[in-house]
């Protein structure tokens, strides 16, 4: 019934694509042409004023605002840039000390030491891994590269398919909870925005890793500034023969910044690419354990932003996406005769947004609008093509259009936020959806604070949950968008030796996309088939013994993490493939301390529990569901500076732990890896 009413729909369906083709277009060419010219104008027009909406401009307002707060880190939870103190959510901020001390080899491993994410490795050191922000899915998270949005649509595996090393990040912010107004539609359950770094300055940096399993990796970059230009090159290469059977990989990236000067203003332009060969040894399906896939993935923005009272910041991106998947990979033996080709896909998502920020006597303000087309030609998701092009015999293109306002009141020692998205997607005719959002803080003193916050999101589903259709999966066209909406109360305390939060969640999502089966021997279909009802806290403590005790002393810093998460569903009687898999408990802890003179250690510890169950392979064959078990890891890391040169010796799982974070996948023992890092600046 489901094929034939895909076969109904595809006359109309294609003329419809068609007829929107040259609407989509066009509004493209108004967008651009509006944030360039608004861009360029706004260069000259506000050369005259000097000071940057950061800092607030009118004197009633900056006297409520310590000078503390404003020289402490900014983060972009919403439209606006604020200091972390005035922000009324659960942000967490990953910083350059953070990222050097990690025993991490990509940024899913970095993500993994902290108590609010759940990572679900595929493949380790950036190969491929599920995100997950307060019991959401993968396709739920929103990732950001500098506040442009990169989330995959045909599927959320894809999402951190991104061209940049750990050495080139600035920062990562991960803001818990649905935030669609901060990060557009598709931030359900929260969003994570990686920033990169701006090196004002001549420098040459350069990495070599080798370890266990064959493990071989690579790293240089530099930057060349003058005055008003500013131009960085990174690269890097990874590989390895694998930890297990069909688990090699090859990857390969660069990442090409340019920012220029102009007045009142400066202007980033960006480029990257990422090439990535690896094993999927049952990633997809334990029936399968020699799959394997190619990706390749190209960026390019450019971004403007001026400085005054009034703030424009124009921005516009392309992002294109290969992906070649073979069930069965080139060179198995007695291949069977119903194994034809391999899928072949190809994404393309352009977009375009003008963001406006005004400062004034009565707090801060951000309006604007954002547009993003998502389109997709593949040999098996979408609608048949009347022309194939090589391989590619299906299609589909769908449009976003948001239009945003928020409005931050600041009175003494009160914060209050106001804001809605408008959003329309031409996937659903017809329908215009609101999304508000209230935060609120109180600041009791400088370093304590309360706030609270109500926010609603929504997420269209992917191409994959609408067509992916084989002999034990099927798709569903007329998926609707999923809603959440969340409540949020919480508690910080910020000081220079000490920091630490706790923040309690309610969340409720409704039309809830999983692929779920009737009973064992069903096939699996994407369905909107159930109300998720959530029940959470996190807390986190900081202490900084260089600052409580003095320098003098070996203990650096110590770091406790812990988060608790109740899930419930409305629907219990069919089987859920991602709903209920979600961490019940998860809590971290890290310690980085000095052991001789230029020579540190930092340990990694984390301990989780999941909820949910799988179903359980045994020699390819499905046997019975098992509940997932909790599991320890540790990481270690050391490192011994000398002069420019640094030498360092990364232990992941260093107690050899057997553990699953998807069922019948096991994840590495204990690997051993180390290596040189050389810095030189100036030059």
């Amino acid at each position: 019934m489901h094929k034939q009413q895909l076969q109904n729909k595809t006359a109309y369906r294609f003329k419809r694509f068609t007829r929107k083709s040259y609407a989509v277009f066009s509004s493209i060419q108004k967008v651009i042409t509006i944030g360039v010219l608004s861009g360029s104008a706004l260069l000259s027009a506000h050369a005259q004023s000097q000071t940057p909406v950061e800092v607030v401009v009118e004197q009633s307002t900056q006297d409520s605002i310590t000078q503390q707060e404003l020289d402490e880190v900014v983060v972009t939870s919403s439209r606006l840039t604020l200091p972390i103190t005035l922000i009324a959510h659960q942000v967490t901020v990953i910083n350059q000390q953070d990222i050097e001390r990690a025993p991490a080899q990509s940024i899913e491993d970095l993500l993994a030491h902290y108590a609010g994410v759940d990572i679900q490795q595929r493949g380790p050191h950036g190969v491929q891994a599920d995100i997950s922000l307060r019991g959401g899915t993968f396709d739920q998270t929103a990732i950001l590269l500098n506040g442009i949005n990169l989330t995959n649509p045909q599927t959320g595996h894809y999402s951190f398919d991104l061209p940049i090393n750990l050495s080139d990040i600035d920062r990562i912010e991960i803001v818990q909870g649905p935030t669609s107004l901060a990060y557009g539609a598709g931030a359900f359950s929260g969003g994570v925005n990686i920033i990169t770094k701006k090196e004002r300055r001549n420098s040459f940096q350069g990495q070599l890793e080798v370890g266990m399993h064959g493990l071989l990796a690579a790293e240089a970059g530099g930057s060349i500034a003058t005055p008003s230009t500013l131009h960085q090159l990174s690269a890097g290469y990874r590989r390895s023969d694998g930890y297990m059977p069909n688990s090699d990989y090859n990857m390969a990236n660069w990442l090409l910044q340019n920012r220029f000067d102009v007045e009142q203003a400066h202007l980033d332009l960006t480029m990257g690419f990422i090439d990535k060969n690896y094993g999927a040894n049952t990633f997809y399906s334990a029936a399968y354990p020699n799959q394997y896939d190619k990706t390749r993935t190209l960026f390019t923005a450019v971004k403007a932003e001026t400085r005054g009272r009034l703030k424009f910041i124009p921005s516009l991106y392309w992002h294109r996406h290969y992906d070649e998947f073979q069930l069965i990979r080139e060179g198995t033996p007695q291949v069977p005769d119903w194994y034809k080709d391999h899928n072949y896909h190809r994404t393309d998502v352009m977009g375009a947004n003008l963001v406006m920020q005004y400062a004034s006597q009565w707090g801060l303000t951000a309006f604007g609008s954002e547009f993003r087309n998502e389109s997709i030609v593949s040999s098996v998701l979408g609608l048949p093509m009347e022309q194939p092009i090589g391989k590619y015999t299906h299609q589909d293109s769908r449009s976003d259009m948001s239009y945003f306002l928020e409005h931050t009141f600041i009175v003494d020692r009160f914060t209050f936020l106001l804001g809605g998205m408008l959003h329309h997607n031409t996937a659903l005719p017809n329908q215009y959806n609101l999304y508000p959002a209230l935060d609120f803080s109180y600041r009791a003193n400088n370093e304590l604070s309360l706030f609270a916050s109500w926010n609603k999101a929504t997420r269209m589903p992917t191409f994959t949950d609408l067509y992916y259709t084989t002999d034990t999966h099927m798709g569903n066209s007329d998926l609707k968008a999923e809603q959440s909406e969340s409540i949020e109360m919480g508690v910080k305390y910020n000081h220079r030796a000490i920091s630490a939060h706790m923040a309690a969640f309610m969340i409720q999502g409704t039309h809830i996309i999983d692929w779920v089966k009737d009973d064992a021997d069903a096939l699996w279909r994407s369905a909107n088939h159930t109300t998720i009802n959530k029940k959470g806290l996190e807390m986190g403590a900081t202490l900084r013994f260089d600052q409580l005790l003095g320098t003098r002393q070996p203990l650096r810093e110590v770091n406790l993490g812990y988060m608790y998460l109740h899930q419930g569903i409305a629907q219990t009687d069919v089987i859920s493939n991602y709903s209920l898999n979600h961490l019940r408990h998860k809590f971290t802890a890290s310690l980085h301390h000095d052991v001789i003179n230029r020579l540190s250690f930092s340990w990694h510890f984390r301990w989780q529990d999941r909820a949910g169950s799988y179903l359980q392979y045994i020699d390819l064959k499905p046997t019975q569901r098992v509940n997932y078990q909790p599991y320890a890891l540790l990481d270690f890391k050391a490192g011994y500076r000398l002069g420019r040169y640094t030498l360092f010796v990364n232990i992941n799982n260093l107690l050899n732990t057997t553990y699953y974070d998807l069922g019948n996948l096991p994840q590495p023992g204990l690997w051993m890896m180390g290596g040189v890092r050389v810095g030189i600046t100036p030059f």
